[in-house]
């Protein structure tokens, strides 16, 4: 077993990310894992990211506050304890509407090697 401290996490770059603070909890440059990377990230309002599409399959999970994710035109806002799915190179966009930082926990499934 291997136990991360929420004192000990780094923070990484997230490419077309806005308004955002991500924290690496495991996988990638953080270690721990290697079938899928975990990331703690806080958005600030008005913060988001994308749009845009991965191959990878990612996981959100909200801890705090509420995120709107766009898929195909299509607007869900989750809250506290809601999660979604979004498909491998399915393109999405998150937003931050509230006034409230938003937190939430992401998992993407680790590039093949």
């Amino acid at each position: 077993m291997q136990v991360k401290r929420f004192s000990e996490l780094k923070t990484y770059d997230a490419p077309n990310h806005r308004g955002c603070m991500p924290l690496r909890v495991f996988g990638a440059e953080a270690g721990g894992t290697t079938g899928v990377v975990v990331g703690l990230s806080h958005f600030l309002p008005g913060g988001g990211a994308g749009p845009d599409a991965s191959p990878p399959e990612k996981v959100y999970f909200v801890l705090a506050g509420e995120l709107t994710v766009i898929v195909d035109g299509k607007e869900t806002v989750l809250k506290a304890n809601d999660a979604c799915t979004i498909g491998p190179n399915e393109s999405r966009e998150i937003v931050n509407r509230g006034n409230d930082v938003c937190t939430i926990l992401v998992a993407v499934a680790a590039p093949k090697s």
